[in-house]
């Protein structure tokens, strides 16, 4: 029983039995090409052409959108076949037959060829090369120009329309499942189009068929009537041609019902909605429009020789619909008006989730409100724009992608006072005089210039807030120059290089991994996870940002990490063979104008020293120096370093590679922009330039 009931819709009016009768139909069409039909079944195919017509134009009008029939190029295609094969019949019967009289074709083509002719035969031809004059020549060939248009641009814009779906979806604005759908909907329009772009060319051919069809059966039926049939020219012309003529007409209004639907729906595009709806919305949106309109047809009716009463109605029918727009329109805006006030007052103010509570600014400026003017400066030192720079140039010069910053005031700060913060903690301050420039002595004296003395926040040189007018004056002398919000920023990126290791997070380190070329996934897909875990690389990246050393060279580096980490998992010892790897990238950093590498070495007094005071092993490993040593240490590191300083160079601290960690761990306390090296990382071209030793 249940076998039974499963199987009835299959047969009855199932998807099957639909294929099955709609291949029946397709082959009786093919098959009228080739075998004689009698006229009762060419009446009954002619009807149903008309209806099939019919049917296409009212689903064009009334459908939302063209992609709605994305079948039209299928059912065009079918509608034209079916009107050539009726073609190709009722000319075998004229052909055949239309010496028998007017009902030799069927009483369809009788009926029209009488209606339509009056009988008169001249006035069929005029009426024929009209309707097919109006087919082929405007609605037809409009038609195609329109889906040919319409293809190019729509195939032109797939890519563009396909990234904007991506950058929703990655922007969150769209979820998976909707940018499928909009991606299906993408394609089946790009399909529509180019599909229509061929199927215009159906409608074409088809009027051109019926044009030549008329012509051969005009021309053959007076043959045949007078050479075969023994008919006057006279009756002959006037026999075929009735029925030539006839059978045009009927398979030319079909032809230009579907024209016009094709017409219809090419020309569609971008407008949404039923076709009379978005049509009257359009022309209806504008009252003023239909009040020019009845001005204009109640002047015609005043013309001398003009009919009145025609334009009078029209004047007085414009001119009630555009009084009646303009008032419908008006309660449409009072009503949305009212309603919007309506909702606002009944809108309850969502209260913010806790959790929103626990979001924190990575970074952060803090602006009193005398500052408030650096955000939109007048002359275009804007400090927004500034920091979009700042983070192009980080991320250059480092390979990091620095985080967003927030700008806000802070009533409570002094009004030219500003605050950076670091993950919400204070990581510098400072003071700026917006309208006046900031001037040092590149010697670090104090400049002698009037002006307000004070200190600059980023370095804590000796400063002077000056006034515009000074600027040439100042510069002239020598003294850099720089207005408010290039301090601002030059305080921002110092307290960026310092902190870069502690903003370097999970999802960023992930970030940069998934953002590698092509070419380096396979490295990445080696190392991690089997060889190091993300966690480990992200330490090594922030012991290599902690020393200010780009990792923009990102392959370089997971290049060495992966020859380490079948060693060890030590991250110190990783990094030392990382910094190793990016020898040439550390000595061209530090590279003094002349090309050279000023050095500071350690003498083998004090590495003796570090190698005797390490205990412990791998990760335990730790430096247990006396606090009087090292207090001895600091003191000559401080020393030296000031007096090679005062000489102008900025020489780096070159170590053996076991005591380097250590002894930065020491340097960076008390001279945290001293550079220390080891000598695996001197690059073998590199010209060295020894100016001591500790």
């Amino acid at each position: 029983m249940t076998e039974r009931v499963a199987s009835t819709p299959a047969f009855s009016g199932g998807d099957g039995s639909r294929d099955v009768i709609f291949a029946i139909f397709i082959l009786f069409i093919l098959a009228v090409l080739f075998l004689p039909i009698p006229p009762w079944l060419i009446d009954i195919g002619l009807a149903f052409s008309i209806a099939f017509s019919v049917l296409i134009l009212m689903v064009a009008l009334w459908i939302q959108k063209p992609l709605d029939f994305s079948s039209f190029p299928t059912v065009l295609l079918i509608a034209t076949m079916l009107r050539l094969s009726l073609n190709i019949s009722t000319t075998r019967l004229i052909l055949s037959d239309g010496h028998l009289g007017e009902a030799a074709a069927g009483d369809v083509i009788r009926g029209f060829a009488t209606f339509v002719m009056s009988g008169d035969f001249v006035i069929g031809v005029i009426v024929f090369v009209i309707l097919v004059t109006v087919n082929f020549m405007v609605i037809t060939k409009g038609a195609s120009r329109i889906a040919e248009v319409g293809a190019r641009f729509t195939l032109d814009a797939i890519p563009g329309k396909q990234m904007a779906i991506d950058a929703d979806l990655a922007a969150g604005l769209l979820d998976e499942k909707e940018a499928q759908s909009r991606r299906k909907e993408l394609e089946e329009e790009s399909s529509f189009f180019g599909s229509m772009d061929g199927a215009s060319k159906f409608v074409r051919g088809d009027a051109i068929a019926g044009l030549l069809i008329t012509l051969i059966n005009m021309i053959g039926g007076i043959i045949i009537g007078v050479a075969q049939m023994d008919m006057s020219f006279g009756e002959a012309s006037t026999s075929y041609t009735l029925l030539t003529v006839g059978d045009g007409i009927v398979s030319q209004v079909p032809a230009l019902i579907v024209s016009t639907a094709a017409g219809l729906l090419v020309s569609k595009a971008g407008v949404d909605g039923a076709v009379d709806k978005a049509l009257f919305g359009q022309l209806s949106f504008y009252p003023q429009a239909l009040g020019m309109v009845s001005f204009l047809m109640l002047m015609m009716a005043v013309l001398p020789g003009m009919p009145v009463i025609p334009f009078l109605l029209l004047s007085a029918g414009t001119g009630y619909g555009a009084w009646k727009i303009s008032v419908l329109k008006k309660y449409k805006s009072d009503q949305t008006k009212q309603a919007e006030v309506e909702a606002q007052e009944n809108q309850i103010p969502a209260e913010e989730p806790i959790s929103a509570t626990l979001a924190m600014d990575l970074l952060r400026i803090e602006l009193g409100y005398g500052l408030l003017p650096l955000i939109n400066d007048a002359e275009g030192h804007r400090l927004t724009d500034q920091i979009k720079s700042l983070r192009r140039q980080i991320a250059t010069e480092m390979g990091f992608i620095m985080p967003s910053v927030r700008i806000l005031d802070n009533m409570q700060l002094s009004p030219q006072n500003y605050v950076i913060r670091v993950k919400e903690m204070e990581a510098g301050h400072g003071e700026l005089m917006v309208g006046n420039l900031l001037i040092m002595d590149p010697r670090g004296c104090q400049v002698d210039l009037p002006g307000m003395h004070t200190t600059e926040p980023t370095f804590g040189l000796p400063a002077t807030w000056i006034e515009e007018a000074l600027r040439e004056e100042a510069s002239f002398r020598g003294y850099t120059v720089v207005d408010p919000a290039a301090v601002l920023t030059t305080h921002l990126t110092e307290i960026l290089k310092e902190n870069m290791s502690e903003l370097l997070s999970y999802a960023e380190t992930n970030k940069l991994l998934n953002d590698l070329p092509a070419e380096h996934k396979k490295l990445v897909d080696d190392l991690i996870p089997s060889q190091i875990s993300v966690t480990s690389v992200q330490r090594v990246l922030q012991s290599l940002l902690g020393e200010r050393i780009s990792i923009r060279d990102l392959p370089t580096i997971l290049e060495g990490v992966a020859e380490s980490a079948v060693h060890t998992q030590n991250i110190v010892q990783i990094t030392e063979h990382v910094r190793a790897r990016l020898a040439r990238q550390i000595c061209n950093a530090n590279f003094n104008a002349e090309g050279h590498l000023p050095l500071i070495a350690l003498s083998p007094a004090w590495e003796q020293s570090f190698a005797e005071s390490l205990i412990g092993q791998g990760e335990d490993r730790q430096l247990s120096m006396a606090p009087s040593r090292l207090q001895e240490f600091i003191a000559t590191v401080r020393t030296q370093f000031e007096d090679i300083a005062s000489q102008g160079e900025v020489p780096v601290l070159l170590t053996s590679p076991l005591a380097r960690p250590f002894v930065r761990s020491i340097i960076e306390r008390f001279r945290a922009q001293t550079v220390v090296m080891s000598q695996n990382e001197i690059h073998p071209q590199a010209r060295l330039k020894t100016l001591g030793q500790i």
